[in-house]
């Protein structure tokens, strides 16, 4: 389903065309109706987004101009506060309409700030979500090159919350040995191209964090002096994965073509995701227990151990009939929680932000962020982003 019909086209005849070329018997459809589309689902999978990377520029470079050195804009700092406003605000009429069309469906959110989305979810609504990110998966390739083995010989435990994830356990998938020891002495003998500030981290807290500074960085007031203006590097990334380069078409150009019969179906666009969506449905429907990496869910159950249990948190999980289950990872150094909880009441201030449609509330968690330290440039700041963002934005007061 998809409010644009160019997208939603092209991405129907591309999954005819990998049904075909699959020999799928899964029956296809499309619409542009919402209310076409839910009834009787069990599974709402969401990802949107309104001209991101448009948008994503002005959450950098604005706060930027207002003397806020935050490194990239997207899931924390001043910037993010916006992201978050702008996605609550797409997400929610989507969620409403599962609570009119499918109440009992479990949606498995990929829209970012996924934290804060999967917060505003689980205190506006009745809805069952979890947020689904891909970013342990980067960690657990790093800690496999670290240890001179195979991801999948690796069971990995995370806890914190989204892109703020930390390794808290390390053991071999088939004997249950401690490799953490083994990990440690590994990280001794050199850098293994992890970037000044993970290193940093690594290295302050005893802890591998999320290897590359784009995520983690966002979160403390610190990072600008060791990596600089991260966005300015991944910008040119975006421009060309949207847009395109000389030697490269964009994504979405190779997909429309094998869509339009213009180029054939590969293995390399066939192949599974390495995403845990379909882990997770597979594991319900089989009743199969198995252990999925990890997901964003509230923390009822202190699966962080000293983080706020109305938090959302990112932990390992298990999945079978009665559905998700998160697995309890115990507490956090105390100097590494003390970053997650600020950000947890940051968040938590967005959604009321959003809840009662107040500018001072947003400023509130602007003011909170590490990287704002002057309130008359803050609020000055909050006026022209909503003034820039006004069309993708709650009209806030």
């Amino acid at each position: 389903m998809d409010t644009d019909e160019e997208a939603l086209e092209r991405m129907y005849n591309f999954a005819q065309v990998l049904k075909d070329y699959r020999g799928a018997s899964t029956r296809l459809e499309a619409t542009t109706d919402r209310a076409e589309a839910l009834p009787g689902a069990d599974y709402v999978i969401i990802a949107v987004a309104r001209q991101r990377l448009e948008l994503w520029q002005q959450d950098f470079y604005v706060p930027l101009s207002y003397g806020f050195k935050h490194i990239y804009g997207e899931n924390g700092g001043p910037g993010a506060a916006f992201h978050t406003l702008r996605s609550i605000h797409l997400t929610m009429p989507i969620i409403r309409d599962v609570e009119r069309l499918c109440p009992e469906a479990l949606v498995l959110n990929f829209t970012n700030p996924e934290s804060r989305v999967c917060l505003a979810i689980s205190r506006l609504t009745e809805v069952e979500a979890a947020g689904i990110c891909h970013g342990p998966f980067a960690t657990l390739a790093k800690v496999a090159e670290v240890l001179g083995k195979e991801p999948e010989q690796i069971e990995l435990t995370v806890g914190g919350i989204n892109h703020f994830h930390w390794v808290l356990g390390i053991k071999d998938a088939t004997d249950g040995a401690d490799l953490y020891p083994r990990f440690a002495e590994r990280m001794e003998q050199q850098t293994w191209g992890l970037d000044p500030l993970v290193r940093y981290f690594y290295d302050t807290y005893g802890l591998l964090t999320y290897p590359a500074e784009s995520h983690p960085g966002e979160y403390v007031g610190f990072a600008y002096s060791l990596t600089g203006p991260v966005f300015e590097h991944y910008r040119k990334f975006h421009v060309a994965w949207e847009r395109g380069s000389e030697d490269q078409l964009p994504f979405w150009k190779i997909i429309q073509q094998v869509a339009d019969g213009e180029a054939p179906m590969t293995e390399e666009l066939a192949k599974t995701s390495g995403e845990v969506i379909i882990p997770i449905i597979e594991g319900i429907e089989f009743d199969s227990g198995d252990r999925i990496i990890s997901a964003n869910v509230p923390n009822s159950e202190l699966s962080v151990a000293n983080l706020p249990a109305d938090a959302i948190v990112e932990v390992p999980l298990t999945v079978d009939a009665q559905g998700l289950h998160p697995i309890g990872v115990g507490p956090l150094p105390e100097a590494i929680a003390a970053m997650c909880r600020l950000q947890t009441s940051i968040q938590e201030l967005l959604v009321e932000a959003y809840r009662q449609r107040s500018k001072r509330v947003l400023l509130q968690a602007l003011l909170l962020e590490p990287t704002v330290d002057n309130a008359e440039r803050a609020e000055q700041m909050m006026e022209e982003l909503l003034s820039r963002q006004a069309d993708f934005l709650p009209c806030l007061q």
